[in-house]
């Protein structure tokens, strides 16, 4: 009862949020939502002392829930799929180069980056040490599939810049995810066996073996398909690929939402592919928009009300400000440097580093990795400032993309 309960408030509050970005800031609604949920938990702070009830509450209700277990387990598996589903494999394929070098090489580089500045640049000021550095430079380099997704949507952005930004976003979780791994038991010490040839088979296990389940739920689920035309039939049987999938490959543990966008992609394009009817169509994409819309919601409701659970944000301003610069810059240099030593198929120009920089946006996934770090010295302040480059990146960057490329693009 109590998780139906946690469930419920925030179903109301997400749909009240909704409501009121829509009848009054018209921001895209997965940001509007997120401004609303951090101006509610700012009130909430600030008059905490005449209106303890309501905050307390509110942070309870928040602090109830395994955030990590709740994005990384549940719903990132459900938006990943959905936003995977109408992804073009033609599209996809034509920008492979950069979307595979983008997804690895351009991670382990970033997290170096930022780990290397934030430890050396002393207006930072945070006094941690090096490999808890390179941690929150793993944690923070993966650009975030749904907050990519999301906002590209409304972002006037080329068709080939758009597959680049959102195919290097589902693809980089199991690179990222390996790495922070890796050196999160390095920093707590409970491992002394971390070799090449180990780091080396965990990332093939858990991206080789994520590719392979994929492939088997997205094509096993679209020859169910091809046999049938009934669109409830055909709503659980990619409902099973997702719930199902999902418990597989947490039970071999290997990539689940690499598993997700593979067999997302799959079954996608079966529908380009294939004979489906437009009524079973129809039902399919709205189902999964509908479900990517309510997910979304309400977790871009949490990542506002996580403000609340941050302990003394305030002494966390200058260096959140200057690690938002830091991230930036390394993510230029990981996206500057291989396209200046790869010799992709196509050129890139100073204009389309730009959009990738700033198309380059943190979520969830970020803060979920952050919150996984056991308690510690550091952890608080990993925490924060993760919170205010995730912050920044969504309002700042997610709202601002379609302007920038427009006007880079104008001048090229």
């Amino acid at each position: 009862m109590e998780l139906y309960y946690s469930l419920s408030v925030l179903i109301v509050l997400a749909s009240f949020f909704a409501y009121l970005n829509v009848r009054f800031l018209k921001l895209p609604s997965t940001i509007g939502v997120m401004v609303i949920a951090m101006a509610v938990s700012i009130f909430l702070v600030v008059f905490g002392n005449i209106f303890p009830g309501p905050l307390g509450r509110v942070s309870k209700l928040i602090n109830g829930f395994d955030f990590t277990e709740l994005l990384m387990g549940a719903m990132l598996n459900f938006l990943l799929f959905a936003g995977a589903i109408h992804i073009n494999l033609k599209d996809l394929r034509e920008q492979r180069g950069p979307v595979v070098v983008f997804s690895t090489i351009s991670v382990i580089i970033s997290t170096f980056a930022v780990g290397t500045l934030v430890y050396y640049i002393p207006l930072a000021d945070l006094n941690i040490p090096y490999i808890y550095c390179l941690l929150f430079g793993a944690l923070i380099s993966p650009t975030d599939p749904v907050a990519v997704l999301s906002i590209l949507k409304g972002a006037k952005v080329r068709k080939s810049l758009e597959t680049k930004i959102a195919g290097e976003s589902l693809f980089n979780d199991g690179v990222a995810v390996v790495v922070f791994a890796v050196i999160l038991e390095l920093a707590q010490g409970t491992t002394g066996d971390i070799t090449p040839l180990n780091v080396g088979w965990l990332l093939i296990k858990e991206a080789g073996g994520g590719f392979v389940l994929g492939t088997i739920l997205g094509v096993t689920a679209s020859r169910a398909l091809r046999r049938i035309d009934d669109y409830k039939v055909s709503v659980l049987i990619t409902l099973s690929v997702v719930m199902g999938g999902y418990l597989i490959a947490h039970e071999l543990h290997i990539s689940g939402p690499l598993t997700m966008v593979i067999a997302g992609i799959i079954i996608g394009n079966f529908k380009r592919r294939f004979i489906m009817s437009a009524v079973t169509k129809d039902y399919l994409d709205k189902f999964w928009e509908l479900n990517d819309e309510i997910l979304n919601a309400v977790l871009f409701l949490f990542i506002g009300f996580h403000l609340l659970v941050i302990k003394n944000i305030n002494d966390y301003w200058v260096p959140g400000v200057i690690s938002i610069v830091l991230v930036l810059f390394s993510r230029f240099i990981s996206i500057w440097i291989p396209t200046t030593f790869i010799p992709f198929r196509e050129k890139f120009s100073k204009g389309t580093i730009k959009i990738l920089v700033w198309g380059g946006l943190r979520g969830g996934v970020s803060i979920a990795l952050a919150l996984s770090i056991n308690d510690g010295p550091y952890t608080d302040t990993i925490i924060a400032i993760t919170y205010f480059v995730v912050v920044f990146s969504i309002i700042v960057q997610g709202l601002s993309i379609g302007k920038v490329a427009g006007k880079i693009l104008e001048k090229s």
